[in-house]
């Protein structure tokens, strides 16, 4: 049986209190020791112990509030239970101010005392839990940048990135909505020794008639509106990495063009008969199978094949659960960062419902559960219109506020942008600037009915 806390201390200079104490919680499966000086129980008592102390409060040479003094100077986490006589309540609430947990008044039944050092004893493994996770926290991310987690996939896939970051091979990413895919790519730059700039491009977020030009750039005069010469994205990257996600979203004619400039490591900007080499490596992200796709003639099957030289997958949340506390204290304090609050501990109710929920919006629907929380509002309730907390400013507000306009309205439209668009009644560019700010994805909200 697995037990809330490793043990009990428990302290009185009357040999009948504490045979009953140690009978009535053996008999409920809880550890004890019980000692007559408090002295001997200072010397159990250590930071970071993994148990509580109760005490009675009248006690030769040192008392129970003495006792409490020297416990909360040693861990002032640690949960003490004061045993008071009759006339010593007003004593024990004052305790309560100093740092005690609770008290119980003599005589007690036993069923209540079993109540009280349970509560205790599960407060205290709330403690040690929360403690671990910020320890583990601080040892993955100086290491993983930000890959975090400690289940087998993820250190496998951190392994392999390992493996293949200071190579030149490009890498296909798969993936689901919000599983993390550009953080993946991101570790890889950062872990590869490029010494040019990571560029992320959204294929499905940039309109086809002027995502050739976003990619390769464009002399001046190389069709109507282009007034100067612009530089492209893959230009731009030079000795770094393009990270082009949603890459099955990419026309087919601008296909090939990708194709020639992965085989020849050149391309030509539109207007231009000028061939500019370039260094880069393309990271490329796709939540369908390309293969697949390139079956039903989707996806050129020669650029899927340059692309696959390295191929990486992100598990869904849903299959990585032992990981949801680490990565939850993780958003919790970015968004304790962000928004300038605090939040308190999780609960071990809401560790049970992050445990049996599956989590379709992956990594990100996590983060968003986060910043849910620290701003006051219930984590795994997505219909929080309108009900920010009051005491943040103005701005915060407004934002939240938007935020989930937003939301509500691709939820209504199955993530269809063109209508969403219409409903908010905002110009395109305006409401793609949007979503970049919040980091909504219009992808998340796809195949959802309004009232799912």
């Amino acid at each position: 049986m697995t037990h809330p806390c490793e043990h009990v201390l428990f302290v009185d200079d009357d040999a009948d209190v504490r045979e009953a104490a140690q009978q009535t919680l053996e008999l409920a499966d809880i550890p004890v020791e019980c000692f007559e000086k408090p002295e001997q129980a200072l010397e159990r008592i250590a930071k970071g112990w993994p148990g509580i102390l109760v005490t009675d409060i009248r006690m030769p040479k040192m008392t129970g509030m003495e006792l409490l003094e020297q416990t909360v100077a040693i861990d002032a986490e640690m949960p003490v239970i004061l045993v008071t006589g009759h006339g010593d309540v007003a004593t024990a609430v004052k305790a309560m101010r100093s740092g005690a947990f609770d008290f119980i008044e003599k005589p007690f039944a036993p069923d209540y005392f079993v109540d009280i050092v349970r509560r205790a004893c599960a407060h205290r493994r709330l403690q040690s839990e929360n403690r671990a996770l910020k320890a583990e926290l601080a040892r993955h991310l100086p290491s993983s940048n930000g890959l975090i987690g400690r289940t087998p996939a993820m250190e496998r896939l951190r392994s392999l990135i390992g493996n293949i970051a200071n190579t030149n091979a490009h890498v296909l990413i798969n993936g689901e909505t919000g599983a993390g895919k550009e953080v993946v790519a991101r570790t890889l730059h950062d872990m590869s020794g490029r010494t040019g700039p990571f560029v992320a491009i959204n294929c499905g977020a940039v309109p086809e008639n002027l995502i050739e030009s976003e990619l390769f750039g464009h002399e001046a005069g190389a069709f109507t509106g282009a007034e100067r010469k612009r530089i492209g994205k893959f230009e731009f990257a030079n000795k770094g990495t393009v990270f082009l996600d949603e890459i099955e979203s990419m026309p087919l004619s601008l296909q090939i063009k990708l194709l020639r400039v992965l085989q020849e490591r050149a391309l030509e900007r539109l207007g231009s008969n000028t061939v500019q080499p370039i260094d880069l490596r393309v990271v490329a992200a796709t939540k369908v199978d390309l293969r697949e796709a390139a079956s039903r003639g989707e996806f050129r099957e020669d650029l899927y094949y340059r692309l696959n030289v390295v191929q990486l997958h992100i598990p869904p949340l849903r299959d990585r659960k032992d990981d949801i506390p680490l990565l939850f204290q993780h958003f919790l304090k970015q968004a304790e960062d962000r928004f300038g609050r605090s939040f308190e501990p999780l609960s071990a109710e809401e560790l049970a419902r992050f445990s049996s929920y599956d989590w379709p919006g992956n990594v990100r629907e996590l983060r968003n559960a986060a910043e849910r929380r620290v701003l006051g509002l219930d984590s795994l309730t997505h219909d929080n219109a309108g009900s920010a907390d009051a005491t943040l400013p103005l701005p915060r507000q407004v934002e939240a506020f938007e935020k989930n306009l937003i939301c509500e309205a691709l939820r209504k439209h199955g993530g269809n942008v063109t209508a969403t668009v219409a409903t908010l009644g905002v110009p395109r560019k305006t409401f793609y600037d949007k979503l970049a700010k919040y980091d909504i994805s219009p992808a998340d909200f796809r195949n959802r009915v309004e009232n799912d």
